[in-house]
């Protein structure tokens, strides 16, 4: 057995846990990026809409399996105050999600929350 770092899963971005299906393309999205879609609406229970997919690429933001644990606790937070659209701030990244459909619209990181304004929320949350 190789000794080496151990690795924490919760830190793992993942973005990473599908690549090996990257290779394998169905039409315009690579399978390993269906499959890292299926995987954060499977650890959240929230669904990503297009936009916030197409964010989420395009921003490069690596998102870690605690990373989406916060965001479902903070989404849960929200739901039990009574929000319906919230800004949920984890670290460094920004998620506008609506609470009734359980849904992240889009998301932002590093200067861009910074510089962000932020319009048609009824909360906050910083987890």
């Amino acid at each position: 057995m190789i000794n080496g770092p151990k690795i924490d899963p919760k830190q793992v971005p993942v973005e990473s846990l599908g690549q090996a299906g990257a290779a394998f393309r169905t039409g315009p999205a690579a399978v390993g990026e269906g499959f890292q879609k299926v995987l954060r609406e499977r650890l959240t229970g929230l669904k990503f809409s297009a936009h916030a997919e197409e964010r989420i690429e395009r921003r490069r933001i690596a998102l870690t399996v605690n990373d989406l644990e916060r965001l479902k606790e903070a989404v849960q937070r929200a739901e039990a105050k009574g929000s319906r659209d919230s800004l949920v701030l984890v670290d460094d990244k920004a998620f506008v999600v609506s609470i009734k459909n359980k849904t992240v619209i889009t998301a932002l990181s590093g200067s861009s929350v910074k510089e962000g304004v932020f319009t048609n929320i009824d909360s906050a949350v910083v987890v």
